[in-house]
């Protein structure tokens, strides 16, 4: 194995086993325990909130916590800081994984339905989909979508979930780290789902057929032009 790639990998590793290793011992609940001596202050809460979104990646947390915090300590005033925080604490996963992680099938078939669905469209439909935000973020890398259609596509898909955070926030008279979860309310989770199928089910299944048809067509006329008789 190339020595380059060797060391890459040793490092994804021991990043992996250090941010494992911190969201075991530290959780949501750490901040949230100070929530009430951070909005004391509005000054003090944007500054921590901009500094929890830098760290947040590596503790693994929900993103949603930053809209709940920014939601119980601005209200509804907090919801264009709480979607660009939101927004841009999404980026370094999606970049490490763009940078490394764009090799095999995957990436390909990534790729090409991202090419099929449109860039923008298919970032939107994956962040409306309750499913963790880093794990988006780092399918996204993996497709090849450019940072750009990224950042656009994350701002409009999460925003159905800033606006719950920081009702749940709001309307929160002290904070636990339940009401992070509260944001996932059936109704929203239903509209935010049937929104992401009008989306790119069409487009999808189009993608699908063209992609599997075709080599499910190739592998035919191969077997028929090998002589095979089926």
């Amino acid at each position: 194995m190339d020595r380059s790639r060797l060391r890459v990998r040793v490092a994804l590793g021991g990043t992996i086993a250090a941010v494992v290793a911190v969201a075991v011992v530290a959780s949501p609940d750490v901040v949230l325990a100070r929530a009430a001596w951070l909005v004391a202050d509005p000054v003090r809460l944007i500054f921590a909130s901009i500094a929890l979104a830098a760290v947040r990646p590596l503790l693994a947390w929900p993103t949603t916590l930053l809209a709940v915090l920014l939601g119980y300590g601005l209200g509804l005033a907090g919801f264009p800081l709480a979607l660009a925080l939101v927004t841009l604490t999404s980026v370094p996963p999606f970049l490490l994984a763009r940078r490394y992680g764009r090799v095999g099938e995957l990436a390909d078939a990534g790729e090409a339905f991202v090419d099929h669905t449109g860039g923008v469209r298919s970032v939107v439909a994956s962040r409306l989909v309750p499913a963790p935000s880093d794990v988006v973020s780092v399918a996204a890398g993996i497709a090849g979508v450019r940072l750009s259609t990224f950042l656009l596509g994350t701002a409009i898909g999460e925003i159905p979930w800033v606006v719950a955070g920081v009702l749940a926030g709001a309307s929160a008279e002290s904070l636990v780290a339940s009401d992070v979860l509260d944001v996932f309310d059936l109704r929203v989770v239903v509209a935010a789902g049937a929104t992401a199928a009008l989306l790119v089910g069409p487009t999808a299944y189009e993608w699908y057929c063209d992609r599997y048809g075709d080599e499910a067509g190739e592998r035919t006329d191969g077997a028929n032009d090998s002589g095979v008789d089926r």
